[in-house]
């Protein structure tokens, strides 16, 4: 079970919330109305193994981040649009791109 099962996951999160959030998120930071991680890849080609394994999994939650490929530098960029903000959806996000970073990286 996870902190948000009783909530709606498409609530914006309050700053609390997120405060209480983000030592969990290691890297990962608000910023405007999103949730931002800038890494670093060994290559270009890990990079885009990250990418596209983060692709199969917002296809697959039906949530995409924005992701920035600079060689081999990835920016993810988390926000849910419709609200306006951050959701439960983007930390769940975090979290399985966190998981696909250790795997991967």
């Amino acid at each position: 079970m996870t902190w948000w099962d009783d909530q709606d996951m498409a609530e914006l999160l309050s700053d609390d919330q997120l405060d209480d959030l983000l030592p969990k998120l290691p890297g990962w930071c608000p910023q405007d109305a999103a949730l931002v991680k800038t890494v670093e890849l060994p290559s270009f080609s890990h990079a885009i193994m990250v990418v596209n394994r983060v692709a199969e999994i917002a296809e697959n939650d039906n949530h995409h981040p924005d992701v920035d490929i600079r060689y081999k530098s990835l920016t993810f960029r988390l926000s849910t649009h419709s609200k306006g903000g951050i959701t439960a959806l983007d930390v769940s996000l975090a979290e399985e791109i966190d998981g696909v970073l250790d795997a991967l990286s």
